[in-house]
């Protein structure tokens, strides 16, 4: 009943918000719906960090919960880009590796909707190979000194903070040792971002360039040398939340009005099947989330629902370029053509984010071989 009356709350707010021009609902908009107004508004009704301490800003409520709240937003195509890496990722980081006065910093901001971070992880010759990052901290004085080069950075030139893995020793015998976390100010000197411009014009993504940037000692996230350790507890939660899944959830809401109006029962059933993939994909997600309230790190679960989200999404896409003959543009006459431009455009980029579907089968793989 709990999450009932959440679930009612939050789709009350999300129509007063559309009733008054707030937003416009769009497919992918948990990456390309930057809108710190908006995050604001979800901070003040105490939406952001939900499952954390109150005394970090948090509201100390359940990881289903936190789930109801998510898929709503998503369904709804809400623009919450802004927070979304921050809330996501970077406050359960600072929780489980962060420093006392790193949580205390950051946190409260993170939950007000206020402070917003990229990540910082791939570069242009290591993707899903993190192992492979060159970028590197040199100690200095007080901190350190990061240079090199991060690529489909999300919205680097609109957020403060990149959480960034970096190479802090050399280990010749094994790469994974060496590796840590610095929490880079992108208004810092030394600092370029450069936005990459997308096919449907929109930019994201960026390519941020770091020459010499100084970071103080506290910027160090957790231990030296203990960043790969973080980075993959971290994807866990990168890979298995509803995002994964719900991206192209408004196209797949409108397919099912179109539908409707047609007779073609084969349609119906394709459409009858990504449903059943959908409910499948929200349960696994949902046993993922109670893993990590628990403080467990269902990596190689996260991997899975990651891959199979992949296949979901491209299939949404997929059935819908069957129902439409429309031009593929985002000023397309109906909603239906709108989500299915946006989805199109986006869908390149279904593969790549939060790994190759090429990386996440190995790594599933292994695992079955144990």
């Amino acid at each position: 009943m709990e999450t009932l009356n959440l679930r009612r709350e939050v789709r009350q707010f999300l129509e007063d918000e559309l009733s008054t021009g707030s937003f416009r609902p769009r497919c992918n908009a948990w990456l390309e719906g930057f809108d710190p107004v908006f995050s604001r508004k979800l901070g003040e009704h105490k939406w952001l960090g939900m499952t954390w301490p109150k005394k970090y800003g948090g509201g100390e409520r359940s990881g289903l919960e936190r789930f109801t709240v998510l898929e709503e937003l998503l369904a709804a195509g809400a623009p919450v880009a802004a927070h979304w890496m921050a809330e996501r990722q970077t406050g359960p980081a600072l929780l489980r590796f962060g420093s006392e006065q790193q949580r205390q910093r950051f946190l409260p901001d993170i939950a007000k909707g206020e402070c917003h971070f990229s990540i910082g992880m791939s570069e242009p010759d290591s993707g899903s190979d993190l192992a492979s990052v060159r970028t590197v901290a040199e100690s200095t004085s007080g901190g350190w000194l990061v240079s090199g080069t991060k690529v489909w950075t999300s919205h680097a030139s609109r957020t403060q903070f990149m959480m960034t893995l970096c190479r802090t020793s050399k280990n010749p015998d094994d790469r994974h040792q060496g590796l840590s976390q610095i929490i880079v100010d992108l208004r810092s000197p030394g600092v370029e971002v450069r936005p990459i411009a997308s096919m449907g014009g929109s930019s994201h993504f960026a390519e941020v360039i770091l020459d010499s940037v100084f970071a103080r000692d506290e910027m160090l996230l957790g231990t030296e040398g203990s960043g790969w350790e973080q980075v993959n507890a971290e994807l866990a939660y990168e890979r298995s939340g509803p995002e994964r899944f719900l991206s192209t959830f408004p196209l797949l809401n409108a397919m099912e009005k179109t539908l409707q109006d047609l007779e073609d029962d084969y349609e119906r059933v394709r459409l009858g099947s990504l449903i059943a993939s959908l409910w499948t994909l929200r349960t696994m997600s949902k046993g993922i989330a109670r893993q990590l309230e628990i403080g467990a790190n269902p990596r190689v679960d996260a991997t899975m629902v990651k891959d199979l989200g992949t296949m979901f999404e491209n299939d949404v896409v997929d059935l819908a370029g069957q129902l439409t003959s429309g031009s593929l543009t985002a000023g397309a006459p109906n909603e239906f053509e709108q989500f299915y431009a946006q989805s199109v455009i986006a869908s390149p980029g279904f593969t790549l984010r939060g790994g190759t579907t090429e990386i996440l089968r190995n790594i599933i793989a292994k695992e079955l071989e144990q």
